[in-house]
């Protein structure tokens, strides 16, 4: 059994071990692989193991041996999954990984955005030894208790931030009804305080959180229309996907003072190019699509994935999107 990852080194920079995934077959793991050398370096594989590779129905037509395909994440738009269903190739994902890890980052950037402590960190550094208080601040400090938070999307991550929000006295909305364990609907879902339309929520919120799936109903769901009903204190965090926000539409509401200031792990195009505008807009924080890939998150991940080959080669596959 073959087993073949393309391109590893985003889940494990030599931090994490591939030994419980090398004992289920005869392992090749390259860093990164181009799309010129696809075909050649998969050419063998039974199994087939990509984060961010795309796989096509033209390459899954050279590639006649490989029965499965893992992807080391949750998101697959990489692969053509109605290719492989027809030929007979199980596409698997992995879920749930990241969760306390995404939702942590969310607060990261909120905090940076309300408290500055990086950068106040640095300026004490250089200039309060020659301050003439014993305390000063140049950037407004936010108290987050007593604020709301609009969550738009309720999936894991999106409820994980919804429950940490109220445990820094937020009050939490969400557009997004969910079924309480007991299945009764109609009510606003657990740590979310009240449910709403989603105009109502960019006209109440201090603060936006983006958790919901990018589809075509949600492909630059923040744009000029929706900035300009939020508050122009308003703070947007967006980790979840980069075609949520129509990025110039954003970037001009920084710039203008449409709102206060955004914290964006994931860009339309990553990476992106030099003349994103958000990489020089006002007040936006952006971090590397880095929100997941806590050396927790990523052994949660590298485990998941071996079980979902463990569990298709027993016959039972797991997590199968195709």
């Amino acid at each position: 059994m073959k087993i073949i990852v393309l391109d590893g080194y985003t889940l494990n920079p030599n931090d994490l071990s591939w030994s419980a995934l090398a004992k289920l077959g005869d392992l090749t793991v390259y860093d990164r692989t181009p799309a010129d050398k696809i075909i050649e370096r998969a050419a063998q594989a039974d199994i087939l193991i990509v984060n961010k590779v795309v796989i096509s129905a033209q390459q899954m037509e050279q590639l006649p041996k490989l029965r499965y395909i893992g992807v080391l994440a949750t998101g697959y738009n990489n692969i053509d999954v109605v290719s492989a269903k027809n030929r007979g190739i199980v596409v698997c994902n992995v879920r749930n990984y990241g969760t306390a890890t995404v939702a942590q980052q969310v607060f990261s950037l909120l905090l940076t955005l309300t408290n500055h402590a990086e950068s106040y960190a640095a300026d004490a550094r250089q200039n309060w030894a020659n301050a003439p208080d014993w305390t000063y601040w140049h950037n407004p400090l936010m108290e987050l208790s007593g604020k709301t938070i609009g969550v738009i999307g309720l999936g894991n991550i999106g409820s994980q931030v919804a429950k940490i929000a109220q445990a820094f006295g937020m009050k939490t909305i969400s557009t997004t009804q969910k079924e309480t364990p007991e299945g009764k609907s109609g009510q606003a879902p657990q740590y979310v305080d009240e449910k709403v339309g989603l105009g109502t929520l960019l006209l109440q919120s201090d603060v936006i959180s983006l958790h919901c799936p990018l589809s075509e109903n949600t492909k630059e769901l923040i744009n000029i229309r929706t900035l300009s009903l939020m508050k122009p204190t308003a703070f947007l965090i967006n980790t979840a996907r980069g075609g949520l926000i129509h990025e110039q539409d954003l970037a001009d509401a920084l710039n203008k003072g449409v709102i206060a200031g955004a914290g964006l792990d994931v860009l339309t195009q990553e990476p992106p190019l030099a003349r994103n505008p958000l990489l020089t807009a006002k007040n936006c924080f952006i971090t590397p699509h880095q929100a997941w890939a806590s050396f927790e998150a990523r052994q949660r991940l590298m485990d998941l994935a071996v079980g979902n080959i463990e569990a298709f080669l027993a016959g039972k596959p797991i997590n199968q999107v195709s």
